[in-house]
């Protein structure tokens, strides 16, 4: 694989800041990627478990952490982070020092024309970060009713032309089958008036990304499970580059870290209700990085420390 499709982690200076790497600590990092996150863990002391549904960062990574005489401090799992509890029961880890998921698609993965995550190359409508999987973007768009279709634009793409794009999908392909990111992009742009913010099939693209891989489910659960594994004063960091993870994220650690969460017309607490976590200041990129790298734009940096 070629190292320059793989770039230096969005806020990697704050997410270090945040972890505070103890020697020998043993840190989760559920969104591999190209191992940027864990690299600068391991290069400080910590010991790593990372996890990714992409078999070519597995193989990518394996081999960069090599090649940096990094051997014998890290393990692969190719697997869901959501899997979390699973996979540290099964290496016979009780509790890690702390945790970090940098979410959404990767920077290889949008650079990477074949994989058809990007609407800006021509390539099959796959956009599934594991090949195992059995649905693609293709069957969606070709094979969901237009009501489906519609509602998944709304709720995952915040997209308020869906019923304007999924009738000139409906037309399309009425006619043949849309197989190609390039003519789903163009299908979406005759459809959408031009507006600021980036392509007009940049929210479609989203939405159809996130139901491919299922990127909203169980996140919540799979933080409060990292989160309770933590040791005391560990930390799991979490990036964000959409309102709706972001959502998710921020609801969760308030949670975790509120004591009553009673409805506030009862006069004494009556759920007893805990604070497992203390919830740290949300963190967004410096103006240095926001001017070199496009993509820290819509990035936030939460984190919550074990109590």
């Amino acid at each position: 694989m070629n190292e320059t499709f793989y770039h230096t982690p969005v806020m990697l200076g704050e997410v270090m800041d945040e972890l505070r790497v103890r020697e020998n600590g043993i840190y989760f990092d559920g969104t591999l990627g190209g191992g940027g996150h864990s690299l600068a863990i391991m290069k400080v002391g910590g010991r790593v478990i990372a996890t990714d549904l992409d078999k070519d960062a597995i193989a990518y990574a394996g081999s960069r952490f090599e090649r940096e005489g990094m051997g014998g401090r890290y393990t692969l799992v190719r697997d869901n982070f959501k899997n979390f509890t699973e996979i540290v029961d099964r290496l016979g880890i009780g509790a890690i020092d702390g945790a970090i998921l940098d979410l959404g698609v990767s920077s290889r993965q949008l650079d990477d024309g074949a994989r058809g995550f990007s609407y800006r190359y021509d390539a099959e409508l796959d956009m599934r970060m594991d090949d195992r999987a059995a649905l693609t973007a293709e069957d969606i768009v070709n094979d969901w009713p237009a009501e489906k279709l519609t509602e998944l634009l709304y709720k995952y793409g915040e997209e308020s032309f869906a019923h304007r794009i999924v009738s000139a999908i409906e037309r399309e392909r009425g006619k043949h089958r849309i197989k190609t990111t390039g003519e789903l992009a163009s299908i979406i742009s005759s459809a959408v008036p031009y507006r600021k913010g980036g392509h007009p099939a940049k929210k479609t693209f989203q939405a159809l990304r996130i139901q491919v891989n299922d990127e909203l489910g169980g996140l919540g659960e799979a933080a409060e499970a990292i989160a309770r594994r933590l040791i005391k004063g560990g930390r799991l960091c979490v990036l964000t580059f959409h309102s709706l993870e972001d959502r998710i994220i921020k609801n969760t650690f308030r949670l975790l870290s509120t004591d009553c969460i009673c409805d506030k017309s009862i006069p004494i607490c009556v759920c007893g209700h805990k604070a497992e976590t203390k919830l740290l200041k949300a963190v967004r990129a410096s103006g240095k990085e926001l001017s070199e790298n496009n993509r820290s734009h819509s990035a936030t940096l939460r984190a919550v420390e074990k109590l």
